[in-house]
């Protein structure tokens, strides 16, 4: 006799993970340190899928989604007619039959449940940065506190929108100023790991994506007969048509908007079995090489404002307090790994991941070489990594013990294994990596010559 299955409880459903920022259990800092800079990677707000599957029978996920009414309407500078600059705009989908439904969603756009839960985000960055933990002041007066960059891509861009404006509102911004999202060209991005300007990283990931199918594939096999019948009878696998990336990313796009989705895909011990495989296939840990051509120079950037910001004492200009970088999941799971601490787990919609640079408030005596006093601002002179980088510890390292890295992912504190020894963390507090301990690991992962490794 056949038992027949148990339906899962809501309980045991398997649910695409909610990612917003906790304010109210944030861990404060120990008192000794105070808070001088945050850098905040956030993954784009929800969106539709990238590609339509299992729109047909028996799958009858929507193929077009009418959840875009926000933002449509924008005005549009105009050229060459002084009497009338801007110019009013309603951007309609239109479809290939020649019917245009107002309301009706590209693919792969950020919705308006996307841009509510950026805006939210924004308005929690606001409580945490700003209310509770005073690291900026509650109206902006000084462009030179704030930075937001984005990648290319509708969705990022206007992601950190919503979170600027939660951030801060025009109401809390000096009329004189005016919001800058920086965007680099693609072949400079380092926001992804980018390999539409790195063939050589493009063959690698390739190489480890076909290791994945193989290894992978077998774990998906025993769920073709329950979910064969929504993939047009073809088999679900890591590397199949559609590819077991794709029918993840649908279903949990469905999910995060509250639309129902196939039973089967609900049952956190199918769901997770792919997650797991998608996961092995696009996330898993890479080779040295992979997180040096990856995030190595996203990594530099990094320590360079962090620097920076610590040698502002020394130096005329002023850097950022907050600098806010609207990217994907690919970047979060990347910097994750990069540092040996990801979870193994697809980031969610919203999902962040925040390094938070601390001082010492009893500097330990000595001296350290800073930077020169005409430093231009990084954003603006990009090239200062590598002379800020190519200064010896020895030179550095007295400023460097000054500060503490905290990195935070998923609302949790992580500790780092770059820093477990003694002496490389706050005494007693594991997760506060020495400034030098966290800049001397990023080192390593820097390319000297970006584009001759990637030519390899």
């Amino acid at each position: 006799m056949v038992r027949p299955q148990s339906k899962p409880s809501e309980r045991e459903k398997y649910r695409a993970p909610r990612t917003a920022l906790d304010v109210e259990n944030y861990p404060v800092a120990p008192s000794e340190l105070e808070l001088a800079q945050v850098h905040v990677y956030v993954r784009h707000g929800e969106r539709t899928p990238v590609s339509t599957r299992m729109s047909g029978a028996p799958g009858n996920i929507p193929e077009r989604w009418n959840m875009c009414r926000e933002a449509r309407r924008f005005r549009a500078a105009v050229a060459g007619d002084p009497s009338a600059r801007l110019l009013d705009v309603t951007r309609i989908v239109e479809q290939s039959s020649g019917q245009a439904a107002e309301g009706e969603c590209l693919l792969g756009e950020l919705t308006d449940t996307g841009r509510a839960s950026t805006f939210n985000f924004g308005q929690a960055l606001r409580r945490l940065y700003i209310e509770k933990l005073g690291l900026l002041p509650d109206t902006l007066t000084n462009q030179a506190d704030v930075y937001f960059r984005s990648t290319n891509m509708p969705r990022t861009v206007e992601s950190l929108q919503q979170v600027i404006h939660g951030l801060y509102p025009m109401s809390k911004c000096d009329p004189l100023i005016s919001h800058r999202i920086l965007v680099r060209n693609g072949r400079e991005e380092n926001l992804i790991g980018n390999t539409l300007g790195c063939k050589r990283l493009e063959t690698l990931l390739v190489n480890f994506a076909t290791a994945a199918a193989a290894a992978y594939n077998p774990t998906l096999e025993p769920l073709d007969k329950r979910l064969s019948k929504y993939l047009g009878g073809n088999p679900i696998r890591v590397d199949g048509k559609p590819r077991a990336s794709g029918i993840l990313d649908t279903i949990r796009a469905a999910m995060a908007h509250g639309l129902k989705v196939p039973s089967e895909f609900e049952e956190r011990s199918i769901t997770s079995t792919i997650e797991r495989a998608v996961v092995n296939e696009w996330f898993s840990d890479k080779t040295e090489e992979v997180r040096r051509l990856g995030m190595g120079r996203l990594l530099g950037d990094l320590i360079t404002k962090m620097e920076i910001k610590a040698n502002e004492a020394y130096t005329v200009d002023r850097s950022p307090k907050i600098l806010i970088h609207s990217t994907h999941d690919t970047a979060l799971a990347a910097l994750a790994n990069t540092l040996d601490v990801f979870d193994d787990r697809w980031p969610g919609f919203t999902a962040s991941i925040t390094f938070e640079l601390f001082k010492h408030s009893t500097p330990s005596n000595g001296s350290a070489e800073p930077l020169p006093t005409n430093t231009p601002p990084p954003q603006q002179n990009p090239g200062i990594l590598q002379s800020v980088l190519s200064k010896p510890f020895k030179q550095r390292r007295q400023l460097a013990a000054d500060y503490y890295v905290r990195a935070r992912y998923q609302n949790r504190n992580l500790v780092l294994p770059l820093c477990a020894e003694e002496g490389k963390h706050l005494h007693g507090s594991p997760e506060f990596c020495t400034l030098e301990a966290f800049a001397e690991r990023v080192i390593e992962l820097v390319p000297k010559d970006w584009d001759a490794e990637c030519s390899v």
